[in-house]
């Protein structure tokens, strides 16, 4: 196993062995709705890992592929990858919800059926916007945009609006809200450039929120954060089984798709748990991105098209440039020269810490 699954499976595994723990000596009657949805995100895991290389191929064919930029001068270098496979995890992770849903609520009697559907509607049309932004590639006002929109169908079935009770602080609260994915979305997708990197952290941001939930279900009784759990149990094991394919040496790239579908889904966890400022603590790493990169992002200094690090012809290994203001190649040149898989371990690594920083913060020191 490699070291960037041995760091994730090791992410994933320690959350859901706690939350195991946590339900059988707090929330006993969660516990068999926790294991039902977590059966379902293994097999949503297999049909991910299943579906891939077919879908692989299909995409290819289409000429929905590029050159991995970090390899040029390699035989590597020269391939065409497949790029959009975030559209098949997405896809995957819509239907074993749909699962998820209906046995939650006509079996369990979990009443939260329609902030469900919608959060899975938002989810669903954002990852297909994000598929065609990888294949039609859309203008950044429009990236803007349609995430809003995609949003709209999940806010409205908030409570309040249902009621039709909405006050002046509720309106704009729901415009704040509408914010979260275009934050979540270009964060996760300007912080990326080598393989591996926007899936890995999806997944340990995942993995953050998932303690969350468990601490709060078995401390608050929440059904909200019930839901919520659930939702991202399936979402980090559909991702793990993409990670397998993206991570170095990448046969795929999961493209602007994963990161729409990544993004929602984390806005989307974020309002039913009612805890968005505490997902913005989990996205530490990608708000340092956001304010390395603020001065070419709005023009101060110019900017290319791809912020890539250069490579050393004879080690391959990839060094930080001054000209590119981000997080990895400012992380590049404070270390030094690091091969891909290793740089991404790393930053992995950070995500993890940053991640149990954030805990920490929300429940040690708040």
């Amino acid at each position: 196993m490699s070291t960037i699954m041995l760091i994730m499976s090791t992410a994933i595994s320690l959350p859901l062995l706690f939350g195991v723990y946590s339900f059988t000596t707090t929330r006993v009657e969660c516990l068999p709705l926790f294991l039902y949805a977590l059966v379902i995100a293994i097999i949503a895991y297999f049909a991910t890992d299943k579906s891939i290389p077919t879908v692989k191929e299909v995409v290819k064919k289409a000429g929905i592929s590029a050159s991995d930029l970090n390899k040029q001068g390699t035989s590597a270098g020269e391939k065409e990858i497949p790029e959009g496979m975030g559209i098949t995890p997405a896809i995957i992770f819509v239907f074993a919800n749909i699962v998820i849903m209906i046995v939650s609520e006509y079996v369990f009697n979990v009443n939260l059926f329609i902030q469900h559907l919608s959060g899975i509607l938002s989810i669903c049309v954002c990852a297909l916007l994000g598929f065609s932004d990888d294949v039609i590639n859309l203008r950044w006002i429009t990236k803007i945009i349609l995430p809003v929109i995609a949003m709209i169908p999940f806010l409205l079935s908030s409570h309040t609006f249902a009621n039709g009770a909405v006050t002046y602080i509720d309106m704009v609260y729901f415009i704040q809200q509408s914010l979260v994915p275009i934050f979540c979305i270009n964060s996760i997708e300007i912080y990326s450039g080598i393989n591996g990197l926007e899936v890995g952290q999806s997944i340990i941001i995942g993995c953050g929120i998932i303690l969350h939930n468990i601490i709060e279900v078995a401390t608050h009784n929440s059904d909200s954060h019930l839901l919520s759990l659930m939702i991202a149990v399936s979402f980090i094991l559909c991702s793990l089984a993409l990670l397998k394919y993206n991570k170095f040496p990448s046969m795929i790239f999961a493209g602007n798709a994963y990161c729409y579908f990544a993004g929602m889904t984390f806005a989307v966890l974020g309002f039913l748990g009612n805890f968005s400022k505490t997902l913005f603590i989990f996205f530490i790493p990608q708000i340092l991105n956001v304010i390395l990169s603020l001065p070419q992002l709005v023009g101060l200094i110019p900017i290319a098209r791809h912020r890539l690090p250069a490579i050393d012809n004879d080690s391959k290994k990839l060094i930080g440039q001054s000209q590119h203001w981000n997080l990895l190649n400012a992380f590049l040149r404070i270390v030094g020269p690091q091969n891909e898989e290793t740089a991404c371990n790393y930053l992995m690594m950070f995500q993890v810490v940053c991640c149990g920083v954030g805990l920490g913060a929300r429940y040690i020191w708040a």
